[in-house]
């Protein structure tokens, strides 16, 4: 009778990425200083985009955008983690758990589709630069985001709303530091079939289409790229993507790492560890990674 009804079930156990009680100070000083500087850098970033006129461009209107999905991605999860470890409880509510699944679900979402349009940004700029301005209008670029976010945002919705319907018997324990999907499907006493199905469709236009995308629009750049005679011009024009490859490699190479080491590898443990590098790392080096690599911010 426990896995009857799902409405019996109050709350999950996030075990985390270690139950040794000594690690947990280690932790907690560890995220707090993780959360702060990505709170801090990409504030700073979106603080120094606003500021400045200069940067009110197409690019650095996504870059803004994507800094602000970052802050909220790692607000998704690791406040929770941090507040459990302070208080030495791993509980956290039915309706706490589908928030973060959502939300997680959500932001990460809207970071695959801001890279792929920034992707699209650089390949007019650079294939199609003396129309640039025309085609990269303020109302195209408000009209990309705003998509993104309504995609992303049906997609999420869906997951819950199927996810409402599956049933956990009490004191179900969740391998990770945070809800995520997979993994609470994993705990789930009914059939997650089609859970499972929408899942990978789900990931399927969210994950491999929008890289697809990135592919494309760096191989016409490459293309553009081999027909220029100068090898100083070249390197000045392909410069210009440096920060925004090193952002795609980070977060599409760990996100891949992820779900690779889940496929090989049945450790929980090792797989929310991996987790940490996208969900936690990834959000905090994009600031640096821009600031460090990009004149014009640096400069505002």
């Amino acid at each position: 009778m426990e896995a009857r009804n799902h409405t019996q079930v109050s709350e999950f156990l996030l075990l985390g990425l270690s139950e040794d009680p000594e690690l947990q100070p280690l932790f907690f000083g560890v995220f707090l200083s993780m959360y702060l500087v990505t709170m801090f850098g990409n504030l700073l970033i979106i603080l120094a985009i606003s500021s400045d006129s200069h940067l009110h461009t197409p690019m650095y209107f996504f870059l803004s955008n994507l800094s602000f999905v970052d802050i909220c991605f790692v607000s998704a999860t690791i406040p929770k983690m941090l507040v459990n470890i302070q208080a030495q409880s791993k509980d956290i509510s039915y309706i706490g758990c589908l928030t973060q699944v959502y939300f997680s679900m959500f932001f990460a979402g809207i970071d695959n589709f801001l890279l792929t349009v920034m992707a699209y940004d650089r390949f007019v700029a650079i294939c199609h630069p003396l129309h640039y301005m025309v085609i990269m209008n303020p109302r195209l670029c408000v009209r990309l985001v705003l998509i993104s976010w309504f995609i992303i945002f049906w997609v999420s919705l869906l997951h819950i709303l199927l996810l409402r319907w599956l049933t956990f018997r009490i004191d179900t324990e969740i391998p990770h530091f945070f809800c995520e999907l997979a993994q609470v499907l994993k705990v789930a006493c009914s059939d997650t079939l089609i859970n499972d199905i929408i899942l990978y469709v789900a990931t399927a236009l969210v994950g491999v289409f929008p890289l697809i995308g990135i592919f494309f629009s760096y191989s016409q750049i490459v293309s553009s790229l081999m027909k220029m005679s100068s090898a100083g011009g070249k390197y000045r024009t392909f410069s210009t993507c440096g920060s925004h490859l090193s952002v795609v490699s980070l977060f599409y190479g760990t996100g891949l790492g992820v779900y690779l080491s889940a496929a090989v590898t049945h450790s929980s443990h090792r797989i929310s560890i991996a987790s940490v590098m996208y969900t936690v790392v990834t959000p905090m080096l994009n600031p640096f990674i821009y600031s460090l690599r990009n004149k014009d911010v640096k400069g505002a």
